[in-house]
């Protein structure tokens, strides 16, 4: 077929993407994480804090169609624990946050052969969506499968420096956002490091969980059957699946 590129030159272009590639995973260091990383815009109230009589367990969830995997935090504790977030951003009850792709998170999609050939075969740009929850998770996503987990409060700084790692900062010293969420109310976060073939969705959504305290390995975390497979050993109990009659269990404890 004209203008089909040959399956050996593909290979090879797809080996040199990796072997040129820095490493699977986001190359963020664990720490020390400080309270606050940068400089807070005008209209940005420094992390409070915690207030001393908090739960000492804080609820997060991991979510998952058969290809796609996302986590949901609370907004408060993210904030308590040092994460800044985009100028103007709401304060909901909770966040739902993943990672990909710039392309395959835009209204249009993947939609032409360039785009793909360039996301399979190149380091691409990346975004990490935030969007605003202020709906019971349980309920509100019955399309995929959905874990919860109970983390110790204190993890929260880990993981919003982590997350603050992530994105690439305006002048002000606030995450710079490209664009509108893919779905629902939010932003989509412009991120420092690039999305490539195999650093895919699933590796961040690992490196956030480890963040929590799981013990995750981000080559068994390439697909949403392994991130889900290492969730389940660590501690996350499945309460709704999308693929069974399994019904959700909407309780806020294990």
């Amino acid at each position: 077929m004209p203008g089909r590129l040959p399956a050996g030159l593909l290979l090879a272009a797809a080996a040199g993407a990796l072997l040129t590639s820095c490493s699977l995973r986001l190359p963020i260091d664990d720490g020390p994480p400080p309270t606050v990383r940068r400089q807070l815009g005008a209209k940005q109230p420094p992390p409070a804090e915690p207030a001393p009589d908090r739960e000492p367990l804080v609820l997060v969830w991991l979510i998952a169609n058969k290809y796609h995997t996302g986590l949901v935090f609370p907004y408060d504790w993210l904030v308590e624990s040092g994460f800044v977030p985009p100028e103007g951003f709401d304060s909901p009850k909770s966040v739902v946050m993943s990672w990909g792709n710039r392309d395959a998170y835009s209204e249009a999609g993947l939609d032409s052969t360039g785009k793909i050939v360039r996301v399979l075969l190149t380091p691409t740009p990346s975004v990490m969506e935030l969007i605003v929850a202020d709906w019971d998770v349980a309920e509100m996503i019955p399309h995929q499968r959905i874990w919860k987990k109970q983390v110790p409060r204190e993890m929260g700084k880990p993981l919003a420096h982590f997350l603050n790692e992530c994105s690439r900062d305006t002048p002000n010293g606030t995450p710079a956002v490209v664009c509108p969420a893919s779905w629902g109310d939010g932003v989509q976060i412009e991120c420092k490091y690039r999305y490539f073939i195999p650093r895919v969705c699933n590796v961040w959504t690992a490196q956030a969980m480890e963040a929590i305290g799981c013990d995750m390995n981000p080559w068994w975390a390439l697909t949403a059957a392994g991130v889900a497979r290492q969730a389940e050993r660590n501690g996350f109990e499945l309460i709704w699946n999308a693929y069974g009659n399994q019904q959700p269990d909407t309780r806020d404890t294990p």
